[in-house]
C-alpha cells in the first residue's frame, strides 16, 4: 500500500490536529464555510509573498496555471538545469511528499530557502513549516545550505516609496530547522499511520482555534450544547480546565470555581434572569452631557502600508458615522463620511469630523479605547489638528462600560458585552442580520474590494452597504442610551 500523500499545507494541518488532517483527507464534506477573515488572511499572504520577491529580483516563477503537481516539479527541475539562480514557487516531490517554496536562491554552497509570512514575528509552526520543506527538498536532491523566514517588520513606517529591505525582516533559522529534522521524520510517519487507520479519537481543545480556527470545529463541537461551560466568558474563567473535569452543561458547574463575573453569568443563564444596578447606571449617565455625539469608526489594516506615516497593520480609518443630539429634547441628527476609493482617507475624514463635533460636546463610543487609538494615530500625522483631536478624545465616554461591568447583564448576552450581543437584548427591533455588511471584518473586506474595483455600480453598492452598517452602529448607541435612561427612571 502506497504511503498517503502529504502536501506542506496538509502536514501543517496535521501538526495542529491529527483529527483535522484525517477528516480533511477522508471527509472533506464536513468542512464548514471558510470565514471572510480567513479568506482575507489567505489573500494577504499571497500579496505579501509577491512583494517579498523584490528582495530577490529577476527570478523565474513556476506558475500553477492548472498544471499538475508533477508538471510543476518538472518545470522546477528544468529551470534548475538551465541555470536559473532564483526561483519563485518552486515545486518538489519525494515519496508522496510535496512542497512549494516561496523563494529559492542559489549560492556557492547550495540553495537558500526563504519562506515568506505575513505575520510580524516568527511562530513555532512557521519553523516547522520550513523544516518540512527542507526535508522534502533535501530528499529530492536539492542541497539546502540556509533556511530563512521573511516576515513583516511592524516598526517600519512608510515615507514615500516602499523600502522593501526595511519592510521585511529576514531571519536565519537554519539551526532550528536542522534540529527539527528528526521530529519532522517522526511526525510524517505518525501522520501517515493516522491516515491509513480509522478516525482518531481526539477531543476538542485549544488547538480547535490555534493557530487557526479549524474548518471542522462545527463537526467536532456538535456535542457541546448551546449553553455550556464555554458560554461563561471573561478573565479567570478556564473553560477547558472545567471541560476536562467532565463539566459540560451549565448545571454541572460549581459556581465557586468561577470568579464573581462568571458566577453572575452562570446564575443569570440558569435562572434566565438579568442583573441591573440602577445606582451604577445612574453614576455612568451622570458623566454624560449635551450636546451629545455618537461616533463609530470603520478601519482597515494592511501588512503593506499604503500611505505615508503608516506602519504595517496599523488601523487606518476610512469611514465614520455620527449621530447627534444638540439637547435632550432635540431632534436626532446624523452625519457620515466614507472615503473615495484609492485615496488616503485620513486627512479628509479627520478634517470633516473636527468641523462637525463642537468643542464642548460629549462624544459617545462603544469600546472607546479603539476610537481613541484611531484618533491618536491620526493626531501624530496631523499635528495641526492635535488640539481639536485631543478635545474629542478627552470628552469621549464609553457606553460599553456599564455592560462590561455587568451593571446591566442579561442571560441572553451569553457572556459577551459586544454591541452585537447587547443590542438585540435591549433593542430587539434593530438587527444587523438584514444588512449585507454586518460586522467590522466584512466592512474591511468590502472597502478593500471597493478600492480594487473599477466597476461603478459595484462600488456604489458597496458604499451603500458600508454606510448602512456604520450608521447602524451609532444609531444602536443612541437607542442603548435611551434604554439605560428608561431603566434608571423606572
Amino acid at each position: 500500500m502506497a504511503s498517503p500523500f502529504l502536501s506542506k499545507t496538509q502536514f501543517i494541518r496535521g501538526l495542529q490536529c491529527l483529527k483535522s488532517l484525517y477528516l480533511f483527507k477522508h471527509h472533506p464534506e464536513l468542512i464548514s464555510k471558510i470565514s471572510d477573515t480567513r479568506e482575507t488572511l489567505f489573500q494577504s499572504g499571497k500579496d505579501v509573498g509577491f512583494i517579498a520577491r523584490e528582495l530577490f529580483p529577476n527570478g523565474v516563477e513556476i506558475k500553477y496555471n492548472g498544471a499538475s503537481l508533477f508538471n510543476q516539479v518538472e518545470k522546477t527541475r528544468s529551470a534548475i538545469k538551465k541555470g536559473v539562480k532564483t526561483l519563485y514557487e518552486a515545486a518538489f516531490h519525494h515519496d508522496g511528499l510535496f512542497v512549494k517554496a516561496d523563494i529559492l536562491t542559489q549560492n556557492s554552497g547550495g540553495w537558500n530557502l526563504y519562506e515568506v509570512k505575513n505575520s510580524t514575528s516568527i511562530k513555532d509552526f512557521h519553523v516547522e513549516d520550513v523544516a518540512f520543506q527542507n526535508h522534502v527538498m533535501q530528499k529530492a536532491g536539492l542541497p539546502i545550505s540556509k533556511s530563512y523566514i521573511v516576515h513583516i517588520n511592524n516598526q517600519y513606517e512608510r515615507n514615500g516609496e516602499l523600502e522593501i529591505e526595511n519592510l521585511f525582516v529576514v531571519a536565519d533559522i537554519t539551526n532550528e530547522v536542522y534540529n527539527l529534522q528528526n521530529d519532522i521524520i517522526q511526525q510524517i510517519k505518525l501522520q501517515r499511520e493516522v491516515l491509513k487507520g480509522s478516525e482518531p479519537i481526539i477531543d476538542i481543545g485549544i488547538y480547535c482555534n490555534a493557530p487557526y480556527e479549524c474548518e471542522f470545529k462545527e463537526h467536532c463541537w456538535r456535542h457541546i450544547p448551546e449553553e455550556s461551560v464555554f458560554s461563561i466568558k471573561g478573565r479567570g474563567i478556564k473553560a477547558f480546565d472545567l471541560y476536562r473535569q467532565g463539566i459540560v452543561g451549565l448545571q454541572d458547574i460549581d459556581r465557586e470555581q468561577l470568579p464573581l463575573s462568571g458566577q453572575n453569568q452562570l446564575d443569570c443563564a440558569i435562572y434566565k434572569r438579568n442583573l441591573v444596578s440602577k445606582d451604577a447606571l445612574k453614576e455612568f449617565l451622570n458623566t454624560i452631557w449635551y450636546p451629545l455625539y455618537f461616533l463609530d469608526f470603520e478601519t482597515f489594516t494592511e501588512p503593506i502600508p499604503l500611505y505615508d506615516k503608516t506602519r504595517p497593520y496599523q488601523h487606518v480609518p476610512f469611514q465614520y458615522s455620527l449621530h447627534y443630539l444638540t439637547a435632550e429634547a432635540a431632534e436626532l441628527g446624523h452625519s457620515e463620511f466614507l472615503a473615495a476609493p484609492k485615496t488616503d482617507p485620513r486627512k479628509p475624514l479627520i478634517e470633516k469630523l473636527v468641523s462637525e463635533v463642537p468643542e464642548d460636546a460629549c462624544i459617545i463610543a462603544y469600546n472607546a479605547t479603539f476610537e481613541k487609538s484611531v484618533l491618536n494615530s491620526c493626531k501624530l500625522w496631523l499635528p495641526e489638528l492635535q488640539n481639536k483631536i485631543d478635545k474629542i478624545i478627552n470628552n469621549m465616554r464609553d457606553v460599553m462600560i456599564p455592560f462590561k461591568n455587568q451593571d446591566y447583564y442579561s442571560w441572553e448576552m451569553r457572556g459577551s458585552y459586544s454591541i452585537k450581543a447587547v443590542l438585540p437584548v435591549l433593542v430587539p427591533e434593530l438587527s444587523y442580520d438584514t444588512l449585507k455588511i454586518n460586522d467590522g471584518e466584512k466592512a474591511m473586506s468590502a472597502f478593500r474590494e471597493m478600492n480594487n474595483s473599477d466597476d461603478a455600480i459595484k462600488i456604489e453598492n458597496i458604499r451603500k452597504g458600508l454606510l448602512e452598517y456604520c450608521e447602524m452602529d451609532t444609531y444602536g448607541m443612541v437607542k442603548l442610551m435611551e434604554k439605560l435612561k428608561n431603566i434608571t427612571d423606572n
